[in-house]
């Protein structure tokens, strides 16, 4: 053993001048961009401003530029651009710079014309200045992109790493392999039990025990070291950590089997103690305040634009069918909390279903020939703007399903372990699953699985500029939407 772990030393020490840090990459990109904002913004000045009105001088730009320059590092930040994960990713989250990149030209707009500095300023030098640095900053990023794969199949980025624990917490090795491959090379396992002959082991301790892995990381031969082991074994553990604690390389403790169901989740600090951030409440903070606008603005804006519509549409259901215009319903809403969805009525009186019992299926004899009309052009939702100036629902959000709503013959609840997780916000008019055609009747259990795990995916990734994409885009297939019926 001592000979192999000797060997695989001086081997792993030979290569390691050609490693580098994947810190390095973060570095190389904030100073390219900067570099790129500032000498992009100077040539233009030079080809043009200097050219057109030489007596503009450059340091009326220069200031400019170093404005911008820190406001973009802030923002470029911000928006996780330079973070390890968005960086080793194959096109370097280009998406995430552009947006940034459009924020900080936005807000400096603003505020030139909140100052009325605006006219101090090039019209074509700010445009020419704006659209060359966002071309030469993805250009950027692809010719760094792909130094960056070419390296990475080098192994010049991961870290060599050692495992301490050959049980079932071992798997993080696999998880590190599949999820982190640029920055982390798995050397091989180690046993604590030195020497001792255990049972139960999955993988092999390849590179002996604990005296092993501290002569390889005096040799150079280990960048870090994760101790895998069980978590009800703190005593085990702490002597493990005690032997590693005088080596001068990272020590990390692997999560125990349960971590590996939550995975991508932080940790937060509770009275000290380090503690798994589970879940966090969905669009809290000024996020809630900036969606409570949104619904309040957008809802009133949707109501006087469709007055007429409210003006007529009562008369053409009274004329088809007696009874009241508008249909009531419990729903869920959020919380789990129940609450009463208004829509017009699009069945005959005597024949509607207010727990939905039986979902609308195409071609329904329940459904009156108006409110065949209403339903596919969704016309039948607009009283349920009331209920988002109620405060009951928002404009976007998981649609709110009746209390009896079934897939496949059975409720929603009973088919979808996360189901009661969308409501965990309001219900919306609209959502990610209805503008992705995941709306209308559930034949199948797949198919209000599918439309759970799009309403979970708008919860994790809500932002004011994917509400507006979904409305957008319901905007765009109100009148073709086959589902609607």
């Amino acid at each position: 053993m001592d000979a192999k772990v000797a060997n695989t030393g001086g081997a792993a020490a030979k290569g390691r001048a050609k490693r580098l840090s994947p810190a390095l990459v973060g570095d190389l990109l904030r100073l390219f961009d900067l570099a790129v904002i500032g000498i992009v913004g100077i040539g233009i000045y030079f080809l043009y401003v200097n050219q057109t009105s030489p007596d503009t001088p450059i340091s009326r730009y220069l200031i400019i530029l170093v404005i911008s320059g820190a406001l973009a590092g802030v923002l470029f930040q911000g928006f996780g651009v330079y973070a390890g994960d968005y960086i080793f990713a194959r096109r370097l989250r280009i998406d995430r710079m552009l947006s940034a990149w459009a924020v900080t030209f936005a807000l400096l707009l603003t505020v030139a014309f909140a100052l009325k500095i605006s006219d101090f300023y090039s019209r074509v030098w700010a445009v020419s200045w704006y659209f060359v640095t966002a071309v030469l900053l993805v250009l950027g990023r692809l010719t760094l992109g792909a130094w960056i794969r070419h390296s990475a199949r080098e192994g010049r980025f991961a870290k060599r790493t050692a495992i301490v624990g050959t049980g079932p917490q071992a798997r993080i090795a696999d998880h590190l392999r599949e999820y982190d491959k640029y920055r982390t090379e798995i050397v091989g396992f180690a046993d604590d039990r030195d020497g001792e002959e255990v049972s139960g082991n999955t993988v092999p301790a390849s590179l002996g025990g604990i005296a092993d892995v501290i002569r390889m990381i005096r040799d150079d031969s280990i960048d870090r070291v994760v101790i895998a082991l069980p978590w009800n074994e703190p005593e085990r553990m702490r002597g493990v950590v005690r032997r590693l604690a005088v080596t001068p390389v990272p020590i990390h403790l692997a999560p125990d089997l349960a971590g590996f169901d939550y995975t991508g989740r932080d940790f937060t600090h509770i009275a000290g103690l380090p503690v798994l951030h589970l879940f966090d409440r969905p669009i809290s903070g000024w996020s809630r305040l900036t969606k409570a606008i949104e619904d309040r603005v957008l809802a009133t804006f949707f109501l006087i634009l469709s007055f007429p519509v409210f003006l007529v549409v009562p008369v053409i259901i009274k004329l088809f069918s007696p009874g009241p215009v508008l249909f009531r319903q419990k729903r869920y809403g959020f919380n789990n909390q129940l609450i009463e969805v208004w829509k017009f009525r699009t069945m005959y009186h005597h024949l509607q279903d207010a727990e939905a019992n039986q979902l609308t299926k195409r071609d329904d004899a329940r459904v009156t020939p108006v409110g065949r009309f209403l339903r596919r052009t969704s016309l039948d939702e607009l009283p349920q703007l009331f209920n988002v100036l109620n405060g009951d629902m928002s404009l976007v959000g998981p649609r709110p399903h009746a209390t009896a709503a079934k897939a496949g013959g059975q409720l929603y609840y009973d088919v979808v372990d996360r189901y009661a997780a969308r409501h965990r916000v309001k219900p919306g008019i609209t959502g990610w699953a209805q503008v992705n055609g995941w709306r209308g009747e559930t034949r199948t259990v797949d198919e209000i699985e599918k439309r759970v795990e799009y309403d979970l995916y708008y919860i994790d990734n809500w932002s004011i500029w994917l509400d507006i994409r979904i409305i957008a885009k319901t905007l765009l297939v109100i009148f073709r939407d086959a589902k609607a019926y």
